[in-house]
């Protein structure tokens, strides 16, 4: 895989094979020390991105793994910049709105990866005297906005496979719930082109960016655009979010929904809004960073997923 890696970039890429979890990343003598030696810029997007997570794993990979991460930045000799991906969702469950400034307010959490990629961003909050840091919280990432291409099919995929069920089966489209909180998704090529522009940005060192949708649709919304894309017609009836919630416990539920942990449905009723001031001002502003509106892109979405949504895809709960 390393031989291959390098070989497609003409030689630009290096793999260097360690563990996050691990102190010094499990690497060898010799590699931490020309690591530490040649590094300038960091990029630490591992984590376990799974709602059903249990605490033992979380804390390994996004707590664990992120100090892991912080002891290799500060051995760095020539360090420019940590570019750190947490999660929008260390707001937990709080409501209203959320502001980038914003971290430790006192809130619950809904589940296991919110609490450790909150432990996580406290850990790197810590060190931004000692490390050059950017934080980033990205929303929910779904595909890319112009192939719909992705190498999972979770969060709103979920309800893409209800609609796909549902077609097959000549059954009518159910709403989850009420369905009338904002449901915040970004394309993954949003996400890597903040990335990008903020670890060329001097003015983004000790910023926190909210890379979310500064207009989202309701969760509602979300469901009827990806159902009119997929089988022509949006929900004709609703299903109490406690019911779907129980019904997510039976296996054979959870499996038409292609796998949908019961603690996703939360999501979809959960009325909070991310304020983006910060990133529209330095990433906006810099790079003429925009977020494309949902309807733009969900065709793309729904070509991908009607095209592989029989292939397999990473698991929820894999780390990457």
């Amino acid at each position: 895989m390393a031989a291959a890696a390098r070989e497609a970039s003409g030689g630009r890429v290096e793999l260097v094979e360690g563990d996050i979890a691990q102190r010094r990343l499990g690497l060898g003598a010799d590699d931490w020390e020309r690591l530490t030696a040649e590094v300038r810029h960091v990029f630490h997007l591992a984590a376990v991105y799974d709602l059903g997570v249990s605490l033992e794993l979380a804390q390994r990979v996004n707590v664990d793994g992120t100090g892991n991460v912080l002891e290799l930045c500060r051995a760095c000799e020539g360090l420019e910049r940590l570019n750190y991906v947490s999660t929008a969702y260390v707001a937990g469950v709080r409501r209203g709105v959320v502001y980038e400034h914003e971290l430790a307010l006192g809130q619950d959490f809904k589940n296991h990866y919110e609490s450790t990629k909150f432990q996580a961003e406290v850990w790197v909050r810590q060190e931004l005297d000692r490390v050059p840091t950017t934080i980033y919280r990205p929303a929910i990432v779904v595909g890319d906005s112009r192939t719909g291409e992705t190498q999972k099919f979770d969060g709103p995929y979920f309800l893409l496979r209800v609609v796909a069920w549902c077609d097959r089966n000549r059954q009518p489209i159910p709403q989850l719930g009420r369905s009338n909180a904002p449901f915040n998704v970004v394309p993954v090529d949003f996400v890597l082109d903040g990335l990008l522009a903020g670890a060329r940005e001097p003015a983004a060192v000790g910023q926190t960016f909210h890379m979310v949708d500064p207009e989202p649709v309701t969760a509602a919304g979300l469901l009827r655009i990806l159902a009119e894309a997929y089988a022509g017609r949006g929900p004709s009836y609703r299903l109490p979010s406690r019911l779907v919630e129980a019904a997510l416990r039976v296996p054979a539920v959870r499996q038409a929904f292609g796998g949908a942990p019961r603690e996703s449905i939360r999501y979809l009723n959960h009325p909070v809004r991310f304020d983006v001031r910060r990133a529209s001002d330095v990433l906006g502003g810099a790079a003429g960073l925009r977020v494309p509106r949902f309807a733009e892109y969900a065709p793309a979405l729904v070509d991908y997923f009607r095209e592989n949504e029989d292939e397999p895809r990473l698991e929820p709960g894999r780390a990457m």
